[in-house]
């Protein structure tokens, strides 16, 4: 008797243009998917590896960045939690 696990693994989809689908298709070998063309040609490495990889200035211009979008990303959170608890208030679906 053949006992049968199955696997189930999550899926993204993504968008790539044709050239970038082209890239990838030339460097997919035979019987591979295109899943393990990706974690071949992309090395999994350490965070370690990119210390020092900025400058001070770019350093601080990023963090500044960061911050700044986050920020952002807060106030338009904030204001789409009150549009919704707003619309369940008045009775919208």
């Amino acid at each position: 008797m053949f006992k049968h696990k199955r696997m189930f693994m999550a899926v993204k989809t993504i968008t790539v243009t044709e050239d970038a689908y082209e890239r990838l298709k030339s460097r997919k070998l035979p019987e591979e998917s295109f899943s393990e063309v990706i974690k071949r040609i992309t090395p999994n490495r350490p965070l370690s590896d990119f210390f020092g990889i900025l400058t001070k200035e770019e350093a601080d211009l990023l963090e500044k960045n960061v911050k700044e979008n986050r920020r952002i990303h807060r106030a338009l959170s904030k204001e789409r939690g009150k549009n919704l608890r707003r619309g369940f208030n008045n009775g919208d679906s």
